[in-house]
């Protein structure tokens, strides 16, 4: 009769060895590979897998394998620059929120689907409750409105963001300005993210393996030990008997709430310009629905539906109107209509010049 192999439960019915698959969930994450990179060098080795299981893997197996790495964390320092990353996810724009200490060493990031309040608060919120993390005693963010609102917010939440001093120093950002290149060289082998959560654990891998990089885990010392990557990773993964880590059963940040995470939401415009009007915007910016559909927010308030496209080798811009005139509906059955005549071979833009043109007449 035969006999089940001793192994971590995690693994259970998986038809790839243990090792098999943490070194393919490994280099994904470490290198600058893609999948289909992967998938080459293990058939080198013997391994024949698919592209599409590698990346089950490391859906499946990132987040346990940032449980297990959480119980070696060191401290980081109280002083953070906080910033954020746009990352491409389905044709639109994400915000990876990160933040720093002095030394360089990574707080915490949290990938949002907007650069809004909200994002904002929760990125802080998960950040303060990381048990390596503490509380920060000063916080360095750019000039965008939304995060300076986003802090006075928080102290009426809790007394000791009282006490966090905030400024806005656009030279001290440069750490963390260098530190997002570390993930954007890491997304360029990349096909694209297709969806938030493969994005959202994708990047938190990414994370991973760049703080274990940077050294921010109490493990034992590669250049006295000779201790590979590899071996590092064993150790963090199962600590040898009679290691006193404290161990923590799940993820404290998956409790808090976080309204950001729908990336499918439709933009209400009416929420967050009312919360910034004491501090207005400085730059213009674009909030995009799908298809290339996007709605341009511009200083003075005003918000445009626009559509970027190339018509006979040109660059062209195909306005449907201004919000709350036209609204989130009316815009989509427009850009809808524009869509049918660009597969028709018909400029929208001539045909818009010409419906008014004859409506003047």
């Amino acid at each position: 009769m035969t006999q089940d192999l001793l192994r971590d439960p995690i693994y259970r019915r998986r038809h790839f060895s243990p090792e098999t698959i943490e070194q393919c969930v490994r280099w994904y994450i470490t290198y600058r590979l893609s999948y289909r990179d992967l998938v080459a060098m293990m058939a080198e080795q013997g391994v024949v897998v698919s592209h599409t299981t590698i990346m089950r893997w490391v859906l499946r197996y990132v987040p346990e394998y940032e449980r297990r790495w959480a119980r070696h964390a060191s401290q980081v320092n109280p002083s953070w620059r906080m910033d954020e990353t746009s990352v491409p996810v389905r044709g639109g724009n994400c915000y990876l929120y990160r933040a720093v200490d002095t030394q360089g060493k990574s707080v915490d990031s949290l990938l949002c689907a907007s650069r809004c309040r909200e994002a904002a608060q929760a990125f802080f919120r998960a950040a303060v409750n990381r048990t390596e993390t503490g509380w920060p005693s000063k916080i360095n963010v750019d000039g965008h409105a939304a995060t300076h609102l986003a802090l006075r917010l928080l102290k009426g939440e809790d007394n000791r963001w009282q006490s966090v001093r905030v400024r806005s120093s656009r030279y001290v950002n440069n750490v963390i300005e260098q530190d997002h290149q570390a993930v954007k060289r890491r997304c360029a082998p990349m096909l694209g993210l297709k969806t938030f959560r493969t994005a959202k654990i994708t990047l938190a891998g990414i994370e991973l393996a760049h703080r274990i990089r940077k050294g921010q885990f109490l493990l034992p010392d590669r250049r006295l030990g000779q201790l590979s990557l590899k071996q590092l990773w064993e150790f963090a993964l199962y600590p040898p008997e009679g290691d006193s880590r404290p161990t923590f059963a799940s993820d404290t940040r998956s409790t808090l709430p976080a309204p950001e995470l729908n990336i499918r939401r439709p933009p209400h415009p009416q929420g967050e310009a009312g919360n910034l009007q004491d501090k207005p915007r400085r730059y213009a910016r674009k909030i995009f629905d799908g298809r290339g559909l996007y709605q341009l927010i511009v200083p003075s308030g005003g918000r445009y539906w626009r559509y970027n496209y190339r018509f006979a080798g040109r660059a062209r811009t195909l306005a449907y109107g201004v919000f709350p005139d036209v609204s989130l509906q009316k815009a989509r059955a427009r850009h809808l209509e524009a869509k049918r005549l660009l597969a028709d071979g018909i400029d929208p833009s001539t045909r818009k010049q010409d419906i008014v043109g004859a409506a003047k007449a």
